[in-house]
């Protein structure tokens, strides 16, 4: 990871605006991993199965423009070299997700959240403010939002068509990489959140949930 102390001010902004950018566009760094449906054969989807995976498609890819921003504006700010780097290797992962889940849109013939510039610069502010707050803050949080999106994961895969094979292998692995990620923060020191913080977290995934469900 390169030393930050080689950027400017003006570099880090211009940085911050391409990884804006390429988290709304979906073009994130990515790992490169291989697409879970690939080899999922598409299934005969009636027009309301069809609608009612892509919504939540929807929903997941905007969690995982906001999961972008989040990790994002927390490495920014935080104190320490590893914590940078978890978050980093957290973001490329991530990018990961945001393909699979831009992938399957294309494939069921629907289209991203309208809303993702929104959901993005609100959700980097988030993670500023919790990186600013100290990085076993920062790994708490990023802790307790991993395991809130685990329970969500969940949640899609019981909804999602059953015959819906390949959509069911994205949330599958992302809900792997997810429990991954959850635990790696607490192994690295991550702060138990008060129990206000997380409800106000819950509140505002839900209404995230709700919104990219419809536009």
């Amino acid at each position: 990871m390169p030393d930050e102390r080689c950027y400017t001010l003006l570099d880090k902004f211009c940085l911050s605006v391409d990884q804006a950018v390429r988290a709304i566009s979906a073009t994130a760094k990515t790992s490169g991993r291989l697409y879970p449906g690939k080899n999922e054969p598409e299934a005969d989807l009636t027009v309301d199965e069809r609608l009612e995976a892509a919504r939540l498609m929807r929903v997941n890819h905007a969690g995982e423009v906001c999961a972008q921003a989040l990790y994002h504006g927390q490495g920014l700010v935080s104190r320490h070299r590893n914590v940078k780097e978890k978050m980093q290797q957290a973001m490329i992962e991530e990018g990961d997700h945001l393909a699979w889940c831009e992938t399957r849109l294309q494939e069921l013939g629907s289209h991203t959240s309208y809303l993702n510039p929104g959901w993005y610069m609100g959700s980097f502010a988030i993670g500023l403010l919790a990186g600013l707050v100290g990085d076993k803050w920062s790994l708490g949080f990023l802790a307790e939002t991993e395991n809130q999106v685990v329970s969500h994961l969940e949640k899609h895969l019981q909804q999602l068509p059953a015959n819906d094979k390949r959509s069911l292998a994205v949330l599958s692995q992302m809900r792997e990489d997810e429990s991954h990620h959850r635990d790696e923060a607490v192994q690295a020191g991550a702060a138990e959140l008060p129990g206000f913080i997380k409800k106000m977290m819950q509140l505002v995934s839900k209404v995230m949930v709700k919104t990219a469900y419809r536009v």
